[in-house]
């Protein structure tokens, strides 16, 4: 049986057409077209260590200063985005330290803002879809 492929814009090559890839694909899609993320500022399976395990962030927004700004965890469809894949997410920004986490399975979609003071480091869910220019800002 031959396996379904799905060309990755962002890896330049097919891959595998698993049911995450597939939320994946349309999420940068959802990047490109409502979020104004320009192709060229995107990574897919961006590879990281956190205290000395290996993981990979599903996709990772970059400033124009080259600095990560965003992370998405994908999740298949049949996945309940629940506090666990949130936590997984905040520990891949310990890494990472973006403003924005973007968590998804296609069918919901959480976005969380860090917030961060003197005193502090928390996120916040927020309700808007974040533009680039939103993303990038200091």
């Amino acid at each position: 049986m031959e396996r379904k492929t799905v060309w990755d814009p962002l890896r330049k090559k097919l891959v595998a057409l698993t049911p995450e890839e597939e939320v994946r694909q349309w999420f940068i899609s959802q990047l490109n077209t409502m979020m104004a993320v320009p192709m060229h500022m995107m990574m897919s399976e961006v590879g990281f260590s956190l205290a000395g395990k290996k993981f990979r962030a599903d996709i990772v927004v970059y400033g124009r200063d080259t600095f990560p700004v965003a992370v998405v965890e994908c999740k298949r469809p049949d996945v309940v985005i629940d506090g666990s894949v949130l936590d997984q997410a905040v520990r891949y920004n310990m890494v990472l330290g973006v403003r924005f986490i973007f968590i998804t399975n296609g069918c919901r979609t959480c976005i969380c803002r860090r917030r961060q003071d003197r005193e502090s480091l928390s996120y916040e869910f927020v309700s808007e879809i974040p533009s680039y220019s939103e993303m990038i800002k200091r």
